[in-house]
């Protein structure tokens, strides 16, 4: 007995479902969230970077000026003498 085609109601009651296709697109879209938020991250990790760095560099110049007023701080008590 041979069944004929119901042609009414939704083609995906009765085509066949591709579960690969729609696995492989499921994978796509994952991966480019997964893309995504690792470019989020890695600007956020370079915005920290630069806070650091901008942060260690003010304490060297901080270093430097005190070494510096020391040194002023020592020449001119030695060349004000009797």
């Amino acid at each position: 007995m041979i069944r004929e085609r119901n042609t009414g109601g939704s083609r995906y009651l009765y085509d066949a479902f591709d579960s690969a296709h729609a696995r492989l697109e499921v994978h796509e879209r994952v991966f480019e969230e997964r893309w995504i938020a690792l470019g989020k991250n890695l600007e956020q990790i370079e915005r920290g970077l630069e806070r650091l760095e901008r942060r260690l560099w003010l304490a060297v110049y901080g270093v430097a000026m005190a070494m510096a007023s020391e040194l002023v701080g020592l020449v001119m008590s030695v060349n004000v003498g009797p």
